[in-house]
């Protein structure tokens, strides 16, 4: 997920940048923007990451940094068979509060703490054990390309918590909350 689209003019104002100069920076038409600030438009995914991207370098916050420098290879993974208790059982190892989940190589969803939460909240707390997660578990974080910017990363983790990175079609890590702040340092 990117920051909702009715903030570009906004951020494009702020910035004092004409529609021209973000269409130059994005690599799109100035139409484009112009139809997408007005709302007659909803840009492809790539468009639109293409445009906050030409707003971060016109606040000069662009970063020679990509997803693939900050990403955790190491990922902690579920199946949708496994259960609520083992999902338990891996957060409090690792301490942490998201758990992606696999179909074999294939992103499936993804369990949180906040999922388990409503498990239990639902009256679901005397199955942990038999629970499986594809009963509780939420669609799949965002996958972004490891060439992607930086800059880009930070809106979508206030949102999504994490987001997995590919390489050639193939997920090769997991970028979380935590990483994007170690990312704001650099």
């Amino acid at each position: 997920m990117l920051p909702r689209l009715d903030s570009i003019r906004g951020a494009r104002m702020r910035i004092g940048a004409t529609q021209r100069k973000l269409a130059e920076m994005s690599g799109v038409s100035t139409s484009m923007i112009n139809q997408v600030e007005s709302g007659r438009s909803k840009p492809s995914y790539e468009t639109a990451c293409r445009i906050f991207d030409g707003l971060a370098t016109l606040e000069g916050r662009s970063s020679s940094h990509n997803a693939g420098d900050f990403c955790c290879t190491d990922i902690v993974r579920l199946k949708p068979s496994d259960t609520l208790h083992s999902a338990v059982r891996l957060m409090r190892q690792f301490s942490i509060s998201q758990i992606p989940v696999f179909d074999g190589e294939v992103p499936a969803g993804i369990v949180t703490e906040d999922g388990i939460m409503r498990h239990l909240a639902g009256g679901g707390e005397a199955g942990l054990e038999k629970a499986p997660l594809v009963r509780t578990m939420d669609p799949p974080p965002p996958i972004v390309d490891h060439e992607t910017p930086a800059n880009v990363l930070v809106p979508l983790i206030r949102f999504t918590k994490c987001i997995l990175v590919s390489k050639k079609s193939r997920i090769l890590g997991i970028i979380t909350a935590s990483d994007a702040l170690r990312m704001m340092e650099t």
